[in-house]
C-alpha cells in the first residue's frame, strides 16, 4: 500500500534541535571547535556606543565571512540568504531557526567599515594563527604563499628556510614571475603602432 502524507492542522510546538541536522563531519564543526572568538568583543568595545538598540553580534558576521571563504560565496546578498536557509551555517553562526540573519547593507557597511577601520579581520587572523601555533599545526621555521593566478612553481623540494633568506633583485623575480612580466611586454609592444621612419 502506498503511504499518503495527511494534510492535517500542522503542530503547535515543534521540537527541533539544530544539533540533530548538522553531520558530524561537517567542515564547519571542524572549523567550529577550534575557532575562539571570545575577545572579538572586547577588541570593537570602543567602536559601538552603550546606548540604543543592541547591534547585530560581531562574532556573527566574522562566522559569516568565514563561511563565504570556505563556501566561495562571494556576494553579501546571497551569503545572508545562504545563512537563512542552511541549517549548518546557522549552527556555526549560532542563530537559531528563528533569529534572523543580518540585513545584507548591514553586513557590508560593518565588513568594510567597522571591520577595516580597526583592524578587525588582522585581529581574527592573528587569533587563529596563535591556536594553529598552540596546536602545532605551523611551526613557523619556513613559509610559502601562492596568491596569483598564474601557474604556480611550488615545489617542497625546493622550499626555502624561513630564516636564511638573503633577498636580492634575483631571488624576488621567480620564473613565474619573469614569465607574466616578459607576457606583458610582449603585448603592450604588440598593441604600439609602428612608428614612421
Amino acid at each position: 500500500m502506498t503511504g499518503r502524507q495527511q494534510a492535517g492542522q500542522a503542530p503547535l510546538f515543534y521540537a527541533f534541535n539544530l544539533e540533530d541536522h548538522v553531520p558530524a563531519n561537517h567542515l564547519l564543526r571542524g572549523i567550529d571547535q577550534f575557532l575562539d572568538l571570545s575577545e572579538l568583543h572586547q577588541h570593537l568595545t570602543a567602536h559601538y556606543s552603550h546606548t540604543g538598540r543592541s547591534s547585530i553580534d560581531p562574532a556573527s558576521m566574522i562566522r559569516m565571512l568565514i563561511i563565504g571563504y570556505c563556501f566561495g560565496i562571494r556576494l553579501e546578498r546571497r551569503l545572508c540568504e545562504e545563512v537563512h536557509l542552511n541549517r549548518a551555517y546557522r549552527r556555526f553562526c549560532r542563530l537559531g531557526l528563528e533569529d534572523s540573519t543580518p540585513d545584507h547593507s548591514t553586513f557590508s557597511k560593518n565588513r568594510h567599515g567597522r571591520f577595516r577601520d580597526n583592524d578587525t579581520l588582522r585581529f581574527v587572523f592573528e587569533r587563529v594563527l596563535q591556536r594553529c601555533i598552540a596546536e602545532k599545526l605551523v611551526s613557523g621555521e619556513g613559509f610559502a604563499t601562492d596568491a596569483s593566478v598564474i601557474k604556480a612553481d611550488a615545489n617542497r623540494q625546493r622550499g626555502v628556510p624561513g630564516a636564511d633568506v638573503q633577498w636580492s633583485e634575483e631571488n624576488m623575480l621567480t620564473r613565474p614571475v619573469r614569465e607574466y612580466l616578459a607576457a606583458l611586454d610582449a603585448a603592450e609592444q604588440e598593441c604600439e603602432p609602428p612608428k614612421n621612419i
